[in-house]
């Protein structure tokens, strides 16, 4: 990526945060259906990436958690589109009615998910196929904590694929921007280095793991 490239994924970064405030509160169902198809894509578009940054604190330590353990852009890549796919399957079966889980089970299983991927992190030395398939199995766990934040924003029947479909694009831009921002500090610099693991890898996946089982605590007996 040239530095024009670079700066133009900047701009258009803060250019989402930078929307104007177009959905305050929580607003009806007749407020959201006046949306217009340009205001639905926008707004949404902004609340999916604003879900993960900066709102999403466990969402971005499970998309480092993805990317720690071999921080090379493919296979990060790989693993965030099934993470999206998988969120995306259940996000919109819940939004369709059609799942449902309390988020008193949810909240304390995407920590439980985090833990796991950064205690893998730590006794493991290289990046196995069966990631993928755990990464997908969390996401069908993340895409009912993100429906219930939807579910509670609404969405406008009479664009309500769109809405939802924008709603997910946002996320993966947030999960994107993540992984791009991490690959710039870290990644790009350090990843061949002998001691990637031993001084980078290994020590964040150990504080990653302990704010996660610290928020698995929380979630069981704080809720």
């Amino acid at each position: 990526m040239n530095t024009r490239q670079k700066n133009i994924f900047v701009i258009f970064l803060f250019g989402i945060l930078a929307l104007p405030q177009l959905m305050q509160g929580h607003p009806n169902d007749d407020a959201l259906n006046q949306l217009s198809k340009t205001e639905a894509t926008w707004i949404y578009l902004r609340l999916g990436f604003e879900h993960i940054i900066p709102m999403g604190l466990d969402h971005i330590l499970f998309v480092l958690c993805i990317f720690f353990l071999s921080p090379k852009l493919k296979p990060v890549l790989w693993q965030s589109l099934a993470f999206t796919l998988a969120h995306s399957i259940t996000l919109g079966l819940a939004m369709c009615g059609v799942l449902e889980a309390p988020s008193y089970i949810i909240e304390p299983l995407i920590a439980l998910s985090i833990m796991f991927l950064a205690i893998e992190n730590i006794i493991s030395d290289k990046l196995r196929s069966s990631r993928i398939i755990i990464v997908f199995l969390f996401g069908l766990v993340h895409g009912m904590g993100f429906a219930s934040a939807l579910g509670d924003l609404g969405l406008p029947q009479n664009k309500f694929f769109l809405s939802l479909i924008m709603f997910n694009v946002g996320v993966e831009l947030g999960q994107l921007a993540v992984i791009l921002l991490a690959w710039f500090l870290v990644g790009k610099w350090f990843a061949q280095k002998p001691w990637y693991r031993k001084r980078i890898a290994t020590p964040v996946s150990i504080a990653i793991a302990g704010i996660a089982l610290f928020w698995t605590i929380q979630r069981v007996f704080f809720p």
